[in-house]
């Protein structure tokens, strides 16, 4: 897994997905500490974890007079705990239960002042072992870790390019621990409909007020169950014809199982321009999204933002 001259990494699906399983229960113990600490905000954004400059931070998090941060340091291959006193602690990324991971980072929790209870159950996963009983050994790659947050780190700044083309509410680029995805949502302003829920090991209130309003929404995702490393986009409710929507580039394809368009990693970090590729992608299926479904678009749009020179206003 080399890093290309561009900067996209190649993703081997073969080490890479099942690092990310692994990698996926270990980021819901942290981002539960997170949770449990942290007051609520719409759409669950106090939650998610941030592509940090060595791998995935929860940004601070309140711990009385001082603060706390964890992070997961993809270079130095550990999760590493801090508090804005200095206290710093720890815990290796290698392979090895999910119980043990949990039980390290309790300890270093409590060894920094920072002692904390979370809901020991994972969420959005057909099996909910609890972390403290799921002993079985689980594979870790380092490289193949360190491959991913590299590529997290391209799209990262590629979904901020977008977002700047956006007056209306819009989301943080950001990560979500329970899916395992990188993600930025556009919305129209106007509510949707009740989301009906039934999210594998969420409660349906979480999701109903994660959709309370009408969303084009895009991300990227290391894939599983026989799907590659892709990039996807849909929207909330979706509109008539959305699915038979001409997008771009020529690889992208409507997942009819998925409710959203899908295209492979592949297709963007081959492509002549990589981030142009990523843009015609995020434009294409946000205006399939919002010409169907009527948003108003000439008041929520606006030209792609520029370093050091404010948006004009007339």
């Amino acid at each position: 897994m080399n890093q290309d001259a561009g900067g996209w990494p190649a993703l081997d699906s073969a080490t890479l997905q099942p690092t990310c399983e692994t990698l996926r229960l270990w980021t819901q113990i942290v981002g539960k500490v997170r949770l449990a600490r942290t007051p609520w905000v719409n759409h669950s954004w106090h939650v998610t974890f941030y592509v940090s400059g060595r791998g995935l931070t929860t940004s601070l998090i309140p711990n009385g007079a001082y603060s706390l941060e964890l992070e997961f340091d993809f270079i130095a291959q550990a999760l590493v705990v801090r508090t804005t006193e200095g206290a710093e602690r720890r815990v290796p990324l290698a392979p090895g239960s999910v119980a043990g991971f949990y039980t390290e980072v309790m300890d270093a929790l409590a060894a920094v002042g920072a002692p904390t209870t979370i809901d020991a159950a994972p969420n959005e996963l057909p099996d909910a072992t609890p972390f403290p009983r799921d002993t079985v050994p689980r594979p870790y790659d380092p490289a193949a870790a360190q491959a991913f947050w590299r590529a997290l780190v391209q799209v990262d700044r590629v979904f901020h390019r977008f977002r700047t083309r956006f007056l209306g509410k819009v989301s943080p680029v950001h990560f979500f621990w329970g899916s395992f995805d990188l993600a930025v949502t556009r919305f129209s302003g106007r509510r949707a409909p009740l989301h009906p829920g039934g999210v594998p090991h969420l409660p349906d209130a979480v999701a109903r007020e994660a959709y309370s309003h009408e969303v084009s929404s895009a991300g990227f995702w290391p894939g599983g169950d026989g799907l590659p490393p892709s990039f996807y986009a849909y929207a909330y409710p979706s509109p008539e014809g959305f699915a038979s929507a001409d997008v771009a580039p020529a690889a992208a394809r409507f997942d009819a199982a998925l409710g959203e368009f899908m295209l492979p990693y592949d297709a963007i970090r081959t492509a002549p321009d990589p981030d142009e590729a990523l843009l015609a992608f995020l434009q294409s299926t946000y205006e399939a999204a919002a010409d169907r479904a009527g948003w108003d678009r000439a008041s929520l749009e606006c030209g792609e933002g520029r370093i050091g020179v404010p948006r004009p206003i007339s």
